[in-house]
């Protein structure tokens, strides 16, 4: 242990855990990391090889006999009716069936929607009725035959601290200096500090900010491979990363039908994943958004106040040097067109994704760090507790440029880097000062990009300026943008009228003409780009149409390797996957990889495959199968280069609680169980 690691046994002891460890197991398998370090506390706390080895054997005993991987679902269900009761680690959803008035549990990957609970299980914890927790749960089998269900909980334990000492966290936190608590925080997150500027340090201490200071409006655009969605999905159970296409008022904000508030009203932070891809359905939502990101309340026909930071991350695909040197493109050019300059002035900081390091194993740490969960509820606990504002107000001197939501914007940011970085106590003046010229650039790229895109004066003033301790102004700059004329003095265009709402009509144009040598350095990206991304349970907006329809271009041939696509529903499914390729219109041919439990199962899929063959030739569509007795991978390829990779395969959807409910029949509307999507591109064509 180095001298850091000696300080945080020391002052947090059974808080830290050795992020080695964690690295280890979390390449083998896809749990998220506050389970494993869950366990990995239990079993390996301590600096013994021989122990720490034995922890680890007993850490992945327990995964592999307590956590359920989709395809295990009808074993899982098996053993429990085999031994009476079992323990699984799971996340697990309650929800009220009003019909039936009483509530039901579910496992996610248990897959049974009818598990009975008791109420002492869930009354205390809101989250646990939107959106789920991951717990340590023993399922049991009801042999009453009476009984409407085969499965009730027995026992439920939160995998999540059960009492958090604020007072303990702050004395802690006094044994070191400002330093050696961001390193602290960066091994935390399982990052090396020693391999990080001081100011990519920063940057990521600022993608923490929105855990802990309320009402917080983030935005990061970057390159692929940068971890912008990891610190939302995995490091705190009071975040939550949605994907753009579920961007719904209803799911949001609130739900008129049922009067209940959305998400918003049950998680610290709401992320919204591959930001690009946003589609919003209904034009209230931008303005419920807007109203929200100004003030953190709206109306919908009641009041709704709620303390969510909105978090937004993306990809930008240009060259960063060459937008700031544009006179035609931004900063903001991945966002969808309904995010107007409303919306991106609500924004309190946008961090510069394209300066953070690509993930790789260089950048890990092997050292200590806290307990993800704990460091988590440090800042829950801030987030609902601590209120900066005034202290932030008090103590800092802005330039005469900074206007009403410029000066709001860098105090909220600053708020956050207090938090995070002085608890308790108040930093010196030199490090404050870090904090405020950091929270201005932050928002003067903001600034900077609305000034590009105004064809008038109105966010002209974008000289963000501060007075340091010393007395004397200190103008900010962009490091990517000092010298960008184009972007400091951007030329005024006069916009037509049809024009007026969306200059990316302008850009659409002059992407389709030849390149001309004002625009040739900054080509937009191929229409079709990688994605990677998570369907997370109960989301809806996703059929494989949606999902990989737009990869079958030109495409004449389609490879499904799936080892299950054996039961009823999964063969469905295979058939809706090929009415996909079929209403595209150029496949030719569909081969499938898969596997089968034994020859009874066998001789029922392939009369079901048999028929759906013969229904293929009538659309000119040859199909064939193939058996492989260990199948693992789950990939569709097309011989376009694209692959598609979905963690559970094809069986991606809820069984529908009634076949006459939306969503029995069109799939955009069925909720979906979670899993893990990546569509990439490959250099040879597929073959079988």
């Amino acid at each position: 242990m180095d001298a850091l690691d000696q300080k945080l046994n020391s002052a947090f002891d059974g808080k830290v855990v050795r992020k080695d460890l964690l690295h280890r197991i979390k390449k083998g398998t896809n749990v998220p990391t506050f389970v494993l370090e869950f366990l990995l506390a239990k079993y390996c706390a301590s600096n013994d090889p021989d122990e720490i080895q034995a922890g680890m054997e007993a850490v992945l005993a327990t995964l592999q006999e307590n956590y359920v991987r989709p395809n295990e679902a009808n074993a899982a269900q098996s053993r429990v009716a085999r031994l009476g009761k079992h323990r699984f680690i799971d996340k697990v959803h309650v929800r009220y069936v009003e019909k039936e008035k009483r509530h039901w549990a579910a496992l996610e990957n248990f897959d049974s929607q009818r598990i009975a609970i008791n109420e002492r299980f869930y009354k205390d914890i809101d989250r646990i009725l939107e959106g789920g927790i991951w717990a340590e749960v023993t399922l049991s089998h009801n042999d009453v035959e009476e009984d409407d269900f085969a499965f009730y909980v027995e026992e439920l334990r939160p995998i999540q601290l059960s009492k958090f000492d604020f007072d303990r966290y702050c004395q802690g936190r006094n044994e070191f200096s400002r330093d050696e608590w961001i390193d602290a925080i960066l091994r935390s997150v399982g990052l090396e500090p020693t391999k990080l500027s001081k100011r990519v340090k920063l940057h990521f201490i600022a993608r923490l900010a929105p855990l802990a200071e309320p009402n917080f409006n983030f935005i990061e655009l970057g390159p692929r491979g940068t971890g912008k969605s990891y610190f939302f999905s995995e490091f705190s159970p009071y975040s939550t990363l949605v994907s753009g296409g579920q961007a719904t008022k209803a799911a949001l904000f609130y739900n008129n039908a049922r009067r209940k508030v959305g998400l918003i009203g049950f998680w610290d932070t709401v992320a919204f994943d591959e930001v690009a891809g946003i589609r919003v359905r209904d034009p209230d939502a931008i303005q419920i958004m807007k109203d929200f990101m100004a003030n953190g309340r709206f109306s919908r026909g009641v009041e709704v106040i709620a303390d969510a930071s909105l978090a937004f991350v993306g990809n930008i695909d240009l060259s960063v040097d060459q937008v700031v040197n544009s006179t035609v493109y931004d900063l903001f050019q991945p966002l969808p067109p309904e995010f107007d300059l409303a919306v991106m002035d609500r924004f309190a900081c946008y961090l510069p994704g394209w300066e953070m390091p690509k993930n790789s194993s260089e950048f890990l740490t092997n050292n200590f760090g806290f307990i993800t969960d704990y460091l988590a509820e440090a800042f829950h606990y801030l987030f609902n507790h601590s209120n900066r504002y005034e202290e932030v107000t008090k103590r800092i001197r802005l330039g005469s440029q900074v206007e009403g939501r410029d000066e709001k914007s860098i105090k909220k940011t600053i708020c956050g880097f207090l938090k995070i970085l002085h608890p308790v106590g108040t930093p010196s003046n030199e490090e404050f000062d870090e904090y405020v010229e950091y929270a201005v650039e932050g928002r003067r790229r903001i600034k900077e990009q609305m000034n590009k895109r105004k064809p008038d004066d109105e966010f002209a003033r974008i000289n963000l300026s501060f007075f340091r301790a010393d007395g004397n102004e200190a103008i900010v700059w962009c490091p990517e943008s000092r010298t960008a004329a184009a972007t400091q003095q951007p030329s005024r265009r006069i916009l037509q009228m049809d024009q007026q709402s969306n200059v990316r009509e302008t850009l659409r144009q002059r992407a389709e003409k030849p390149a001309s040598s004002s625009i040739a350095a900054v080509e937009p990206a191929a229409e079709l780009a990688e994605r990677h991304f998570t369907i997370f349970y109960g989301d809806t907006g996703y059929s494989y149409d949606s999902v990989l329809g737009d990869y079958l271009a030109n495409a004449k041939e389609m490879v499904v390797e799936d080892p299950y696509v054996r039961l009823t529903h999964q063969v469905n499914n295979f058939v809706r996957l090929c009415e996909t390729a079929v209403r595209r219109g150029t496949i030719k041919k569909i081969s499938l990889v898969t596997s089968f439990e034994d020859e009874e199962q066998r001789r029922d899929v392939e009369a079901k495959l048999a028929d759906l063959a013969q229904s293929l030739l009538e659309f000119d569509v040859v199909m064939d199968w193939k058996i492989k007795g260990a199948l693992q991978d789950r990939e569709i390829r097309f011989d376009n280069g694209w692959v598609v990779k979905i963690g559970r395969g094809l069986d991606i959807y809820q069984k529908p609680q009634s076949w006459f409910e939306l969503g029995a029949s069109d799939l955009n509307l069925r909720k979906c169980l979670e899993t893990k999507v990546d569509v990439f591109r490959v250099k040879s064509s597929t073959g079988n």
